[in-house]
C-alpha cells in the first residue's frame, strides 16, 4: 500500500450506518480498518467489497463499551498498519458504533443507563484519547450523533443525553487538537431505517410513516443518505468544517 493512501477507523462498521460509512470512504480512494462485535462474517463481507473496489480493508473484534480492551486493540490495529505501510498511524476516526436504548425516564435502571454511557460517551472518550498518538498530522476525528439531541422523543433520555454530552465533548477534541490539525466533527442522522434498535424506525409502519411526515423531504432516512456525508468529511474538500454538528435528516421536525 502506498504511503499516500489515507486510513479511516470505523467503529461499528460491519452492518447498518458503518457498513455504509466504510465503503463510502472506500469509494473515496481511502482504506478501512473497521471494528465489530459479534458479527465476524458481516464485517467479512464488509472488507470484500472494499477489496473489491480497489482499497485495502482490515476487520477487528471490539466491544466499545469494554474500555478494558482498548489498549490491546490499539496495539493490534497499530501492528497491523506497521506491518503493512511501514506506519502504525492513521488518518481518521469515526466512532460509529452503538446500540438503542427506549425506556421512558420512570422506568430506566442504573444497569440500563451505565450500559449505554459505557458505549456512547465514555468509550467515545477513552477510545479517542488512545487514538491519538496515531493520528496523523491533518487527520480528523468524526463522531456519529443522533437528531434526538435537537428533537426530544419519549424514551430517548439516555441516549439522547449521552449523543448531546458527545457533542459537547467534540467541540473539545477541535479545540485541543487544532495545533496538530486534527479536525472533530458531528454528523447526527435523523430517524434511518437500519436494524439499529431492532430495526423499529424500518419495520414499524406506524413510526416510519409518523417521522416521514415530519420530515420535509417526505421520507425516512436511508443509509445511503449518511455514508457519503461521513466520507466527505475526510477529504481536503471538507477541511475548513471543523468543531461543527452536521445533522443529516432531510429536515426533519423542522
Amino acid at each position: 500500500m502506498s504511503k499516500e493512501n489515507k486510513i479511516a477507523l470505523v467503529t461499528g462498521g460491519s452492518r447498518g450506518l458503518g457498513r455504509n460509512m466504510s465503503i463510502a470512504l472506500a469509494k473515496k480512494g481511502i482504506d478501512v480498518v473497521l471494528t465489530y462485535n459479534t458479527n465476524k462474517a458481516a464485517a467479512d463481507e464488509v472488507v470484500n467489497e472494499i477489496q473489491s473496489l480497489g482499497q485495502k480493508a482490515y476487520a477487528f473484534q471490539l466491544d466499545t463499551g469494554n474500555i478494558k480492551l482498548f489498549d490491546t486493540f490499539i496495539r493490534q490495529v497499530t501492528e497491523q498498519l506497521q506491518a503493512d505501510t511501514g506506519s502504525p498511524n492513521f488518518d481518521f476516526l469515526i466512532n460509529n458504533a452503538g446500540t438503542a436504548l427506549y425506556s421512558p425516564v420512570a422506568d430506566t435502571s442504573e444497569e440500563q443507563l451505565d450500559a449505554i454511557f459505557n458505549i456512547h460517551y465514555k468509550g467515545v472518550f477513552f477510545l479517542t484519547q488512545k487514538a491519538l498518538p496515531f493520528i496523523n498530522e491533518g487527520g480528523g476525528i468524526i463522531n456519529i450523533s443522533s437528531g434526538l439531541t435537537r428533537i426530544t422523543m419519549p424514551g430517548s433520555s439516555v441516549y439522547g443525553s449521552l449523543k448531546a454530552a458527545v457533542e459537547t465533548l467534540t467541540r473539545y477534541f477541535a479545540k485541543e487538537l487544532g495545533a496538530r490539525k486534527i479536525r472533530a466533527n458531528v454528523v447526527a442522522p435523523g430517524a434511518i431505517e437500519t436494524d439499529f434498535g431492532g430495526g423499529r424506525t424500518r419495520d414499524n409502519k406506524e413510526i416510519n410513516t409518523t417521522i416521514a411526515n415530519l420530515t420535509a423531504l417526505g421520507r425516512v432516512g436511508l443509509p445511503d443518505d449518511i455514508g457519503g456525508v461521513v466520507a466527505f468529511l475526510c477529504t481536503d474538500d471538507a477541511y475548513w468544517i471543523n468543531g461543527q454538528r452536521l445533522e443529516v435528516s432531510g429536515g426533519q421536525a423542522l
